[in-house]
């Protein structure tokens, strides 16, 4: 099945970088602000979803699906268009331009990807720069040797069965929510593997961009 891109009015802090993410099947969703990513990327998306207050004066083609939302509302547009991909069926999900900016929003968009309902899909933010993505049973991180893997318990202690590619491997340990021991780890091969016990990790995969 095809992937469903999420444009989000965040950072995008290399766009060659995140250009290097995109396939050309790939399902375009631009939520709200997020369309400004997909358009300078020369992308056209397939739906805008949001209140359309960031938007500003772009002429989209009469194409593109524009699904507005009252600006009193619940959900921001990064949950809206969450949930859009969901309804069609998405198991693969990427979110661009989700991380930077306002602190508050990226927290919230960290929360988001945290709901159970996303167990079984993979999804995940990425920048080309930085991977951000939570995992509940195992995870493997893809990228060149001496990059940076940060391993962070969300919501509570994490039980490591076993990590394997890293420098600092981890066996049978927990990793607990009040310390920063997982933080800046490295990997020592092109793949790596992390497999989890119990709880919720949050992994922050940083690429070395030096000569892109």
């Amino acid at each position: 099945m095809k992937r469903a891109i999420i444009f989000v009015n965040g950072e995008l802090p290399n766009l060659d970088a995140a250009r290097t993410l995109l396939r050309d099947d790939d399902y375009i969703i631009a939520a709200d602000g997020g369309t400004r990513h997909a358009l300078a990327l020369g992308l056209v998306p397939s739906v805008v979803i949001g209140d359309l207050d960031s938007l500003g004066a772009v002429n989209l083609p009469a194409s593109v699906d524009v699904i507005q939302y009252p600006a009193d509302k619940d959900e921001t547009d990064l949950e809206l268009a969450l949930l859009h991909a969901r309804e069609r069926g998405f198991d693969e999900i990427l979110l661009i331009g989700a991380l930077g900016g306002r602190l508050d929003q990226t927290l919230g968009n960290l929360s988001l990807l945290s709901d159970p309902i996303w167990d079984g899909v993979d999804v995940r933010m990425d920048d080309g720069v930085e991977q951000v993505f939570f995992a509940r049973k195992q995870a493997q991180i893809q990228g060149r040797i001496g990059e940076i893997v940060s391993l962070i318990p969300w919501r509570g202690d994490v039980a490591i069965a076993n990590t394997e590619g890293l420098r600092w491997s981890l066996q049978n340990e927990i990793l607990y929510a009040h310390q920063t021991r997982g933080i800046s780890n490295e990997l020592t091969a092109e793949n790596a593997h992390v497999e989890i016990d119990d709880g919720l990790l949050l992994i922050i995969h940083t690429r070395d961009l030096t000569g892109f």
